[in-house]
């Protein structure tokens, strides 16, 4: 007669309640597109400079010359208000730029006829 090997308890791996793979996907979706909306603010910023220059590279010198000319000039107040002029002009066209791209905020769902699914 056979014995009978004690029997251990296997539990089976439960599957959790959030999908880390497509959390990090979606985290690292997201955090590109704020990498680009945040590098489109900037480019605007320069293209706005540069129209002020009358669109040559010598005009967007000559503004950029007089603007940190008169910021290291100026005083303590003025430094804090260019700051905050920055600062709003900044969250403004980036707001902006979100509401034009917010199509892309959530990665393209993938179909099922796909090869890489699953």
């Amino acid at each position: 007669m056979a014995t009978r090997s004690p029997r251990t308890k296997v539990s089976a791996r439960s599957d959790p309640s959030v999908d880390t793979r497509a959390l990090l996907y979606f985290g690292l979706h997201f955090a590109g597109f704020l990498a680009s909306t945040l590098l489109m603010t900037w480019g605007l910023f320069a293209l706005f400079f540069l129209a002020l220059g009358g669109f040559s590279l010598d005009g967007l010198m000559n503004q950029l010359n007089n603007l940190t000319t008169r910021y290291v000039l100026a005083t303590p107040p003025r430094v804090a208000s260019f700051k905050t002029v920055f600062a709003v002009a900044h969250v403004i066209l980036s707001a902006g730029l979100i509401v034009l791209r917010r199509g892309r905020i959530m990665p393209p769902a993938r179909t099922q006829g796909d090869p890489r699914h699953g």
